[in-house]
Formats: C-alpha cells, sequence, structure tokens
C-alpha cells in the first residue's frame, strides 16, 4: 500500500536572492507610496497653512463644518464670523476650509 502515498521531501529554507533584490522592491514600493500618497497631502497641507495665515477681514469663508460667513475679526488662533445678523460665532483659523469670493454670502 505505500505506492499510494508519495513521499514529502523538505524544501531548501534559504532565500534565493541577493539582498540587492530583496531591498529593490520595498524601495519601488515607498517611492511609490512617496509619490502618490505622501508628496500630494504635504502640498495640500502647505496650500492650507497659506491660505489661513492670509486670512483677513472682510474675506467671505466656508468652514470645514459647511458654515459660510464673512470674517470680522482676526486674532492669532482664532476668527470671528457674522454669519446672520446678530450672530457671529468664533471659530479656530485652521477649521477654514477655502476662501469664496466676495459676494457669495448675498447670493446664497
Amino acid at each position: 500500500m505505500d505506492f499510494f502515498i508519495s513521499n514529502a521531501f523538505a524544501q531548501d529554507a534559504a532565500p534565493g536572492g541577493s539582498l540587492g533584490s530583496m531591498l529593490l522592491p520595498m524601495l519601488l514600493i515607498f517611492g511609490v507610496f512617496y509619490f502618490l500618497l505622501i508628496r500630494p497631502q504635504q502640498k495640500k497641507q502647505k496650500e492650507h497653512t497659506a491660505l489661513v495665515s492670509a486670512l483677513s477681514t472682510g474675506d467671505e469663508v466656508l468652514t470645514a463644518g459647511g458654515i459660510l460667513g464673512k470674517i470680522t475679526a482676526v486674532s492669532d488662533h482664532y476668527v470671528t464670523l457674522h454669519i446672520a445678523d446678530n450672530v457671529e460665532i468664533k471659530i479656530q483659523r485652521s477649521t477654514v476650509s477655502q476662501v469664496v469670493p466676495n459676494g457669495t454670502i448675498d447670493a446664497a
């Protein structure tokens, strides 16, 4: 009955490639991640930092929460927005997602 069962032989466990052949795919994967994920995110962060630092009184902005308002006061960390008659809110500067063209609030 031994002719139905084949012998199982162990394979050589040592890696067949050199260090360079193992390192090249890792470097290639890191390069792809850098150019597709890391670099665009850094560029977007720089643009947002420039936008936040350039905020001034009278700008109409849209916040990350979707609030549309006109800046009435600017401090180091906060911005005061006029969002309706007799309604002003104070928000962090970093929550401003974009500056909209003047007159957008009147059109909305």
